[in-house]
């Protein structure tokens, strides 16, 4: 499927193929397309390719008459994921009059409000960074969250599931580190390379931004991947200590039970007991059978108590 882009105002607004855009969007490209890019626009295969590809490392490549970013970006997620937030490539080829979009899914790569000093190519690409570093900050908050209702449901529930979401957090925030540190290392070359890419004073400066944005986007990350690291030991020590709690419930219940049991067996034996024939004795068994249990209960909550 493709796409055409154009600057309008501030804003990138899709446009008809025959208004020459500067921005085209190519989401999971047929043979067709590919072959276009690759015969038309002389875009590398084995570089396209990585572009669609989720587990591709973050990279800057110099071809000859274009510039290749592959930058990572959080994939939308969706209820069948199951707290799994998974990461996927774009790719960026910035030639000298267009940019090219490749990637494998449909999601947002331009923000709808206006964007000042939206102007030039290299300008597009700064902004589809910054994008990608917004939606990851988004995600983050969402992750945070999710952890803190998993915690919740941990600390009162003794199922595994619990735990096995609060591990795939923990795993999706390993994933979104080494993506975002992959587009830190993109930003670090693109400042390094910002007059060979020909990025204007104004580009430069957005750029500076976007390393800080990142970097802070790193750290948060990293403490929440800390926090649920350091948590994991504790909360399966929580259901392990909510299952010890549950046990000792049953065995006092189990215990206080055995009493009476005992009372109602030895008066039920075949053979001759004393008080047999009187007419308040089912009464008696029925009354010291209450009166044990409860004693038996007592007993227990007081040494709890102790």
């Amino acid at each position: 499927m493709r796409r055409f882009y154009e600057v309008y105002q501030g804003k990138m607004v899709e446009v008809p193929e025959e208004n020459h855009p500067v921005v085209e969007v190519y989401v999971q490209p047929s043979m067709e397309e590919k072959k276009i890019l690759i015969d038309k626009l002389q875009i590398d295969e084995h570089t396209l390719n990585s572009a669609l590809d989720p587990d591709e490392l973050a990279r800057v490549e110099y071809e000859q008459n274009h510039v290749v970013f592959i930058v990572k970006k959080p994939k939308n997620y969706s209820a069948e994921d199951q707290y799994h937030f998974k990461v996927i490539s774009v790719g960026l080829f910035l030639f000298k009059d267009r940019v090219i979009i490749v990637t494998n899914e449909d999601t947002p790569l331009f923000s709808n409000k206006p964007q000042v000093g939206l102007s030039s190519t290299p300008d597009i690409v700064l902004r589809i960074v910054y994008n990608c570093i917004f939606h990851f900050i988004e995600h983050l908050k969402v992750i945070n969250m999710v952890a803190e209702e998993v915690e919740y449901k941990i600390n009162r529930s003794l199922e595994n599931r619990n735990l096995i979401n609060l591990f795939a957090l923990e795993k999706s925030l390993v994933y979104y580190l080494n993506a975002i540190h992959g587009n830190g290392l993109i930003l670090a070359k693109l400042r390094a390379g910002a007059d060979k890419i020909g990025f204007s004073e104004e580009g430069k400066e957005f750029l500076d931004d976007l390393i800080i944005e990142n970097d802070q986007c790193f750290r948060v990350a990293d403490i929440h991947s800390t926090v649920l690291s350091n948590l994991m030991d504790a909360r399966a020590s929580i259901v392990s200590n909510n299952l010890n709690v549950l046990m000792k419930l049953l065995n006092i219940i189990t215990i206080a039970l055995m009493v009476p049991t005992f009372i109602v067996s030895l008066f039920s034996m075949n053979v001759p007991i004393p008080a047999q024939h009187l007419h308040y004795t089912f009464y008696a068994i029925v009354f010291l059978c209450i009166v044990s249990a409860i004693g038996v209960l007592i007993v227990f909550f007081r040494y709890r108590e102790m």
